[in-house]
């Protein structure tokens, strides 16, 4: 068995954090499309929107995580890991991202255990601010959340319809395998992710691992999350963003071709100055048992001056 998943990754320690190598991730969501029209992730969108660029999606900056998570806490974090992460700022395909923790004051071997990361560009702009942890720790978005089931959201135009609870049942099985597409919302497979992942593992390719099958990478979790879509009635056309994300996993990782099915419920609905939004709690669960295998939390935003019909007076 592989005894390290990423022994090209190497980590230093400065100022009491622990600090990744520079990256330059890229972009794979220039083809996404929902609702029938391209995403913020399409040049032409974006330029709409007077972005610099498309922005590469919020996730993939989860990988730059992995191996600090597994420096602190070994096999546990892919076992038992969560990392809840505020996206700041976009990341344009070209830039480069440094991943980086606190060191924390416990040894790692505690039953829960959290430290705070961040990412930032080369020249130092953030672009997320978050935890990482095992057990039951608080996490950045536990209290983002709480923040916003706290406040009243205002008169809505783009989520007017979205209500807080629960969503219909649906029983349809969900994988992620090596070959296949996922859909038009991450029209890529899992082997075209891992080619230009920005750490490569052999334990997402081989059971040469703990659990003796390929294991999903954590940024893998909100892509098998939304295979289904969110059926939810958002007003459009109108083009979204990631706020927020936080996934963990209970107990084991999720592994490649296992089906798995999905239990959804809107926790809160709100808005911002640029942005209408909700937040969706996905419970990912083993197909056969029905036990819960992941947790998916995302908070998702639609631009306001994306949709035709948003009040002129509103956009400010």
């Amino acid at each position: 068995m592989s005894s390290h998943p990423f022994p090209s990754t190497s980590l230093e320690q400065h100022d009491g954090r622990v600090v990744g190598p520079e990256r330059r991730p890229k972009q794979m969501l220039a083809d996404q499309e929902y609702d029938g029209h391209t995403s913020v992730h399409d040049d032409a969108t974006a330029d709409k929107l007077g972005l610099t660029g498309a922005p590469i999606e919020g996730p993939t900056h989860f990988s730059q995580f992995d191996p600090i998570g597994f420096d602190r806490w070994g096999e546990r974090w892919f076992a038992d890991g969560c990392i809840s992460a505020h996206f700041q700022t976009m990341v344009i395909e070209g830039e480069s991202v440094i991943a980086s923790a606190d060191i924390g004051d416990g040894d790692g071997d505690g039953t829960v255990d959290s430290v705070r990361i961040d990412a930032a560009k080369g020249d130092g702009t953030p672009v997320l601010t978050g935890t990482i942890s095992v057990g039951d720790a608080t996490t950045e978005l536990a209290e983002r959340l709480a923040k916003a089931q706290s406040r009243e959201p205002g008169e809505l135009f783009i989520v007017d319809q979205v209500t807080v609870g629960a969503l219909p049942a649906d029983d349809r099985r969900v994988s992620v395998d090596a070959d296949t597409a996922n859909g038009n919302l991450y029209p890529f497979s899992l082997a075209q992710k891992l080619a230009a992942i920005t750490e490569p593992s052999d334990w997402y390719v081989s059971g040469d691992n703990p659990w003796g099958r390929p294991i999903l990478p954590f940024e893998m979790y909100s892509v098998l999350a939304h295979k289904i879509g969110s059926a939810l009635p958002v007003r459009g056309p109108a083009v979204g963003l990631f706020l927020d994300l936080e996934v963990r996993a209970f107990g084991r990782p999720l592994f490649v071709g296992e089906e798995y099915v999905l239990e959804r419920a809107v926790v809160a609905v709100g808005q911002s100055r640029k942005v209408e939004s909700h937040w969706v709690d996905t419970t990912v669960r083993h197909a056969e048992s029905g036990e819960p295998a992941a947790k998916v939390l995302l908070h998702s935003g639609v631009f306001k001056a994306s949709y035709a019909d948003y009040p002129t007076d509103r956009l400010t």
